[in-house]
C-alpha cells in the first residue's frame, strides 16, 4: 500500500505524465497492476490523502544487466524530461547508437521499459 499518486507512478505506462525513473525501474523487474484505492475514512487517524493497494509480481525473466547501470541510464534520461534523449543522454550514450535505435527525437517518457533494457545493454557491451 502506498499514497495513491506513488502508487500511481510506480506502475504507469510509458507515454503518461507519470511515468518516470521508478516506472521504469520497478517494471523492469516487476509488473504492477492497481487493487484498490483506500479513502482516508479507512483509517484511524485518517491521513489526508487517498493509499492504494497494488501488488507487484516479480517478472518470470529478470533483466540480465547490472542495476545500477539500468539506474544510470534512467536516471540520464529522465534528468532533463522536456529534452530529447540526443540532448539528455549526451556523453553517455552516442547519437549514432540512439539514431539507429530510433530513440534520437523521443524524450524519456516515450521509451518502454524494454527501450531502456536496450540503451543499458549498449553501454553494458
Amino acid at each position: 500500500m502506498f499514497q495513491k499518486e506513488m502508487a500511481a507512478r510506480i506502475i504507469a505506462p510509458h507515454g503518461s505524465k507519470t511515468y518516470g525513473v521508478i516506472s521504469v525501474l520497478t517494471q523492469a523487474y516487476y509488473s504492477g497492476e492497481s487493487m484498490m484505492i483506500l479513502k482516508p475514512g479507512s483509517f484511524t487517524p485518517p491521513p489526508k490523502v487517498d493509499s492504494m493497494v497494488i501488488r507487484l509480481t516479480r517478472r518470470e525473466e529478470l533483466p540480465n544487466i547490472e542495476y545500477k547501470l539500468l539506474r544510470r541510464v534512467v536516471k540520464a534520461a529522465f534528468g532533463q524530461r522536456r529534452k530529447k534523449l540526443s540532448n539528455a543522454l549526451k556523453g553517455t550514450i552516442p547519437n549514432e547508437v540512439l539514431t539507429k535505435l530510433g530513440f534520437s527525437d523521443l524524450r524519456a517518457e516515450q521509451l518502454s521499459v524494454e527501450d531502456f533494457l536496450k540503451l543499458a545493454e549498449y553501454l553494458e557491451a
